[in-house]
């Protein structure tokens, strides 16, 4: 896709008139002559503005990594274009070496590092001083509170510089000895800082395997050059660099990087950490090439230990910089609610005047509009508040950038209700291409879409329901933790949070099946277009629409394209988990059916599932936990599994759906893994096959149930991790038949004939012969052994099932997650 000019860092144009000054030397730019712009965020709506400089001022600011990086460029004369390419090659107008970048390193002349001169500086990240002689990191950026001063230096302590590394475009391929003032610190602060804002692939060795287009001297400097190192052992390398030829023909090499869990990327890997800005492991996720390849593991930097002169500090303000994210965070506001909608607190009047209600209809709208070509992820709210007392009224609008503190806001005021109504309309009809009347949407290019919007009283209703939840169950302790564990607020929200969601503008009270459709329709419109190759115009549309649909909080980053099926992929996952989070979140609202009754009981008999603790000493759970401790994949090394409790489940209905299939043979006892913000939807629904709106190629054999016979396969879509490290995972009777076996991904939508599931087939299994059975059905609780399949591309066997009838819940599992604290 063509850069757009609009999403530019920079520009380059001759001056229209003498009129600007420079914002490095105060001075005018004479008209005509060449004048260079810093493409700055806007403090007061969601865009940017030019921050013009002379020429040679610009460099001293500047870190202009191409001459693509520069909007106008190719408008400007020969002679300007080479001088501007001279000057990006040396790093300065004159084309001389600057001081404080390492040999072959070009010094970034937005960032930089000193030791503090006094204890005066705060810490934009934490809101903590910096004490003096401690080590301190700027972004030149602009203060949106003093726009007038431009550029100017925010420092951070190290570690917060470091955990906001992504946020302040420190591009993975920066290095700490690029930050200008790097040459003037100690040796030992030095090394330190490198430690903590390393290349991107310090500490990794990566093995290159066939023929690729550079020879081996090139591909050991471009690794060298990110930080990491070329090795010849698939036992030692973290990364494989190949392509799709050379895992076809399965090259004895490749058997080894296959054999030791490697993962494989395409060689357009290297190009990408430079070129994109994006963080490494979504690379190693883009480039993926292999079916098989456990995760990379990067260190944190920001967890690195610190000295005393890099400005560690407690872990309270630690916790502080989590809690807040930075300076740039928008602050969630408590609203009050007056009729049925929310007066905005930032036109101060919410304690003298309510929205306007005319004939049941609140005059009151969130707008939302995505532009991907500008980077754009904008809001406008627009009100029309009534006095409480007098005939007054006001229109009130607030605009910016979701996520942050950007943004502006005005307050109209009007004596009499029809001039305000009008008023209110015009400008709902100018920003949306709609009338307010309509009953009818149409959602026009460059135009804001309306938003639903929560106040919270149904997360007021859920904490006054959850409050008192426990004081007189008469469910068992464990199983009472179970549903606490289900039906869990806050985790609902996190994991939204991980999905990049915005949780002001699509809050859990608001999340709709309907919408959530919707977008699977879109994505699926947007997978056929890339498949097509369509034209980017329609990708870009189809991509601003989906953002528009389910709002994303992507900060100051700009919203990612959906133009590759690994990323569209991820989105059909998101919507998969939404629908689950939907259900439980619906079920938890439901209001409380009988004061007498406990809040947890209420919520156990909403799931319309039976649930009995197992006895752990008794010949079922010592047979569970034994499939548990035998088939624990070699390649899922991370983190070992303890199982705390297991529950044996009956789901209402779902035996009499199990019945005809009671007979069919080859019934086994197999592993399926959720996030447990799921399991309120499969317990009082059961699984689920996806949508018919679902793009097909979400899912590698097809939209169906999957299971797994080895356990840690199944575990990974837990999705715990280190903080959260307590998961639930379900065994599930699952009528197989006759399978139909595949080697490598088919989009399934109808069976062979003769044929009732699919199974693919992986190169480790559990071994046949230690296979037992448990009240009739098959349970593979060998040990994981070689099954002697070279051409197939999974590692480990998978069913699926296309008939939900097919599967017979048994148990489920609390495991808990013991993560390895080594790297690897």
């Amino acid at each position: 896709m063509a850069d757009s000019q609009d999403d530019k860092l920079y520009k380059a144009e001759y001056a229209k008139s003498g009129r600007a000054s420079c914002k490095k030397c105060k001075e005018n730019i004479a008209k005509d002559s060449l004048r260079m712009a810093i493409m700055v965020q806007s403090p007061m709506f969601d865009g940017k503005v030019p921050h013009w400089h002379h020429f040679s001022c610009f460099w001293l600011r500047a870190a202009v990594q191409s001459p693509s990086d520069i909007s106008g460029f190719i408008d400007l004369r020969w002679g300007d274009q080479e001088k501007v390419k001279k000057a990006i090659e040396s790093g300065d107008a004159t084309g001389g070496e600057q001081k404080g970048a390492a040999k072959g390193e070009k010094i970034l002349n937005d960032f930089a590092v000193e030791y503090a001169k006094s204890n005066r500086s705060t810490c934009k990240g934490c809101d903590q001083k910096i004490e003096k002689d401690h080590i301190r990191v700027s972004k030149k950026t602009v203060d949106p509170e003093k726009p007038q001063l431009g550029l100017i230096d925010r420092w951070y302590h190290t570690g917060c510089f470091v955990s906001r590394r992504e946020e302040l475009l420190f591009k993975p391929e920066y290095s700490a000895a690029q930050l200008k003032g790097f040459a003037a610190l100690r040796d030992e602060d030095k090394e330190e800082l490198k430690k903590r804002l390393p290349a991107p692939l310090t500490g990794l060795k990566l093995l290159a395997v066939g023929k690729l287009s550079k020879n081996k001297d090139e591909l050991k400097n471009a690794v060298e050059e990110l930080g990491g190192k070329i090795t010849g052992s698939a036992n030692k390398a973290a990364l494989c660099l190949s392509n799709k030829k050379e895992i076809e023909k399965t090259s004895k090499k490749m058997e080894e990087v296959r054999d030791a869990g490697v993962r494989v990327v395409a060689e357009g890997f290297l190009t990408d950490i430079k070129e994109s800005g994006k963080a490494l492991q979504e690379l190693i996720s883009l480039h993926a090439i292999s079916p098989w390849g456990a995760e990379v593991k990067v260190e944190s930097q920001a967890a690195a230990p610190a000295s005393k002169s890099t400005g560690a500090h407690s872990s309270k303000s630690t916790g502080r910089v989590k809690e807040e994210e930075g300076g740039s965070k928008s602050k969630k506001m408590k609203l009050t609610v007056k009729g049925g909608a929310a007066v905005d607190p930032e036109s101060g009047l919410e304690n003298c005047a309510h929205v306007l209600d005319q004939n049941g209809k609140s005059y009151s709208a969130t707008l939302g509009l995505v532009d991907i070509v500008r980077g754009t992820n904008s809001y406008y709210k627009l009100q029309l508040l009534e006095d409480d007392v007098k005939k007054q009224y006001w229109v009130f609008r607030s605009w910016g950038r979701v996520g942050t503190t950007i943004g502006g806001n005005k307050l109209d005021k009007f004596y009499d209700k029809n001039s305000a109504m009008d008023n209110f309309c015009s400008v709902y009809e100018e920003k949306t291409g709609n009338a307010w009347a309509s009953s009818n949407f149409t959602k026009y290019p460059n135009k804001f879409y309306p938003l639903e919007i929560d106040y919270g009283q149904d997360e007021e209703a859920v904490k006054k329901l959850t409050a008192s939840a426990g004081t007189k169950s008469k469910l068992d302790k464990p199983i009472q933790d179970l549903i606490r564990l289900i039906f869990d607020v806050e985790s609902m929200k996190k994991a939204m949070v991980e999905f990049e969601i915005d949780l002001q503008k699509m809050p859990l009270g608001k999340l709709s099946k309907r919408q959530i459709q919707s977008a699977y329709s879109l994505l699926s419109e947007v997978q056929q277009a890339v498949a097509d190759s369509a034209a980017e115009a329609l990708i870009l549309d189809l991509s601003n629409r989906f953002y528009t649909l389910i709002p994303h909080d992507f900060g100051m980053k700009k919203p990612p394209l959906l133009n590759n099926m690994d990323y569209i992929q991820q989105k059909v996952q998101m919507l998969d988990n939404l629908l689950d989070i939907e259900v439980a979140y619906s079920l938890l609202r439901g209001g409380v059916e009988d004061n007498k009754k406990d809040p947890i009981d209420i919520n156990y008999e909403k799931l319309k599932t039976k649930i009995e603790v197992v006895d752990k000493s008794s010949s079922e759970a010592q047979l569970i936990q034994q499939y548990v401790k035998n088939t624990h994949a070699a390649t899922h090394n991370t983190y070992t599994l303890d199982v705390e409790e297991i529950f044996k489940i009956d789901r209402e209905g779902e035996y009499q759906c199990f019945h005809p299939f009671k007979e069919l043979h080859n019934r086994q006892l197999l592993w399926h893994g959720s996030r447990t913000t799921n399991y309120a939807g499969i317990l009082s629904q059961g699984l689920r096959i996806a949508p018919p709106e679902a793009p097909v190629t979400g899912y590698m054999f097809g939209k169906g149930v999957y299971f797994a016979d080895m356990v840690s396969k199944s575990a990974n879509y837990c999705h715990t991790s280190q903080a959260d490290p307590v998961g639930l995972i379900l065994l599930g009777e699952v009528a197989l038949g006759n399978m139909h076996e595949l080697k490598k991904a088919s989009h399934i939508t109808k069976l062979p004939k003769g044929k009732h599931s699919v199974k693919g087939l992986g190169r480790t299994a559990p071994d046949p012969r230690a296979a037992v059975s448990l009240n009739g059905v098959d349970v593979p609780l060998g040990k994981g052994i070689n099954t002697n399949i070279e051409d197939t591309s999974l590692l480990y066997n998978e069913y699926i099932v296309y008939d939900i009838a097919q599967v017979n819940l048994k148990y489920l599992l609390k495991i808990r997650f013991n993560y390895q604290t080594s790297l690897w």
